[in-house]
């Protein structure tokens, strides 16, 4: 299948693996972009050594393009883009709207970009900067996500930018696939049912508490980093929901020096990515203090398995899925049931 999105990225299939922390690393951007999709690296919560060292694991296990997320307020955006110019990695993307200064570097360092967005206003803006594609992610979406579901945000973006666009929200399938495609975008991006596979490295108590929820066992939330954010439902979400104010920001306060730690910044860098989160963004201190909670409760979950002190981003479509099989045969599967939905539209003509 041949679309304006396969032909950018030199993949054969137009399927995305969105990059999400703590899951998207070596393993399963290997497997993915092996499988003739697109994988993506979580950058955010790695430090550029960590980066180098992902990256290098995943040439020596395939030859096939991937892409590499990147937060555009992060202190070391601009390092890490340096490097990736470097690398001559085909794309990056970006999780919250890079400046047009980001773009220009990309771009003239020769490597694709790849914003985020929910809003049709955003599209176009980064579209205006030079993005190479964009990504729409709707209200169905895991992790943070939009009020509005994709079947209104994808049509109104399509018709807004000439770029390639990738839909995500709500996908699993090749139904899914057709649809995206029937709207006018070029392929689709996919978190969670890349998320439940056997090539992801997400420990099998949660993977199995994601495949145990249904089509309403999720929620959004402001209370896990005070912006709106899709997660499963759980009992240690429900306390967070009835936790003081107090107690959200002592939290925060606490996850904050423990991601101070981990990351290596030191407190005004730590403060700096902070102003830089409430850019554009009319967010409160209190509310940019919390985002230091994001990592901190990914990490307890999807990679020290703790299920009683972690958040699992979940878009609603984890209540669809019911099996892990690797990217190989999830790709495949999605391939194989797009061909029998175009050739059932061509029997309806």
């Amino acid at each position: 299948m041949r679309t304006r999105l396969t032909e950018l990225l030199g993949c054969r299939h137009p399927i995305v693996q969105t990059g999400m922390g703590y899951v998207a690393g070596a393993g399963l951007v290997a497997a993915t972009s092996a499988a003739g999709g697109f994988g993506i690296v979580a950058s955010a919560t790695m430090t550029l050594d960590q980066l180098r060292v992902t990256l290098e694991k995943i040439r020596a296990r395939t030859d096939a393009p991937f892409g590499v997320n990147i937060r555009a307020d992060a202190p070391d955006a601009t390092e890490k883009i340096t490097y990736l110019v470097r690398e001559k990695v085909r794309l990056v993307s970006f999780a919250l709207a890079p400046s047009p200064d980001l773009i220009r570097r990309c771009a003239d360092g020769g490597v694709l970009t790849m914003p985020s967005v929910g809003a049709r206003r955003h599209a176009e803006k980064v579209a205006g900067w030079g993005a190479d594609a964009v990504l729409v992610q709707g209200g169905e979406g895991g992790g943070h996500t939009g009020p509005v579901p994709t079947t209104l945000l994808l049509p109104q973006v399509v018709d807004a930018v000439d770029i390639p666009v990738v839909a995500a929200g709500g996908f699993f399938d090749g139904r899914g696939l057709v649809a995206a495609l029937a709207y006018g975008a070029s392929g689709i991006a996919m978190g969670t049912r890349f998320l439940l596979t056997s090539d992801s490295p997400v420990a099998p108590d949660v993977k199995r508490r994601y495949l145990a929820a249904g089509v309403t066992g999720t929620v959004v939330t402001t209370r896990v980093d005070g912006v709106p954010h899709r997660v499963l439902r759980t009992p240690f979400v429900d306390s967070l929901e009835r936790a003081g104010r107090v107690a959200v920001l002592s939290r925060a306060l606490r996850n904050a020096a423990a991601f101070r730690r981990e990351s290596g910044l030191s407190w005004p860098e730590l403060l700096r990515t902070g102003r830089a989160a409430r850019h554009g963004r009319n967010l409160s201190w209190a509310q940019t203090l919390m985002a230091a909670n994001t990592p901190a409760l990914l990490r307890a979950s999807m990679v020290q398995g703790d299920l009683s002190a972690g958040v699992m981003s979940a878009g609603q479509v984890a209540g669809l899925i019911d099996d892990l099989p690797s990217c190989a045969e999830l790709i495949d599967r999605i391939m194989v049931e797009a061909d029998a939905r175009v050739a059932a539209l061509a029997a309806v003509r």
